[in-house]
């Protein structure tokens, strides 16, 4: 009888943990998109003027950027080439040999005419609260654009905001993305994530040396 008792409140533990995360999850999602959603842009003419675009990484195949990478990029050049913003910070995964996001990212700029010496490199932005710190704390930026679809924007305008960097964004949808319900819904996890990684001031696996945006390019021809 006391074993079933011990199971049974085991059990009531266990549920009453389960509706509270559940209930953090879509509750941080809620405030996240409620504070943030003002400052989303899908207008090229109504985004505001600033000095930096940071545009985060995506997939890339056969040294190729996916839909989802290209929109992005297309959209940050779109920013430049408009003058909406002076140089642009790309930012994404290069922690492995076989997979760089950033060289398919620097070359794709260069190609469509971005001048590689307004064009700045963050080579240890695997996540959205890591680009958004080494923005911050390596890059010295304290206002900026920022270029992703617009599902993922919430989350880093949040981030960006609460790390202190004043942050518009602007969405790079463009026509159907494979698996867009399903990032956009995952999303929410994400958010509630970002949230405790603000709370508990995570910081990222790597920081390095100082690249100013208001200084020298790091922008190179090799990898």
């Amino acid at each position: 009888m006391m074993r079933r008792l011990k199971i049974k409140t085991f059990l009531k533990l266990i549920l009453i943990a389960i509706l509270i995360g559940i209930l953090f999850v879509f509750a941080s999602s809620y405030l996240v998109k409620d504070k943030s959603e003002n400052k989303i842009y899908s207008d090229l003419n109504a985004v505001p003027k600033t000095k930096v675009a940071i545009i985060f990484g995506a997939g890339v195949r056969n040294n190729k950027p996916s839909k989802y990478l290209k929109d992005r990029l297309d959209a940050g050049i779109s920013l430049y080439k408009n003058n909406k913003v002076d140089k642009i910070l790309l930012s994404g995964d290069n922690g492995r040999d076989e997979y760089d996001e950033l060289t398919v990212m620097k070359l794709y700029c260069y190609v469509n005419g971005v001048d590689t010496n307004k064009i700045y490199v963050d080579y240890a932005g695997f996540d959205s609260y890591s680009t958004m710190y080494r923005a911050k704390h390596v890059f010295k930026v304290d206002t900026a654009i920022l270029v992703t679809q617009q599902y993922h924007l919430n989350r880093c305008i949040y981030i960006g905001e609460k790390l202190g960097v004043k942050c518009y964004g602007f969405s790079a949808n463009t026509g159907i993305y494979r698996g867009y319900k399903y990032y956009a819904f995952r999303e929410n996890f994400s958010i509630a994530k970002a949230t405790l990684d603000v709370l508990r001031h995570r910081k990222p696996r790597y920081l390095g040396q100082i690249v100013d945006i208001d200084g020298k390019s790091n922008y190179t021809k090799d990898k």
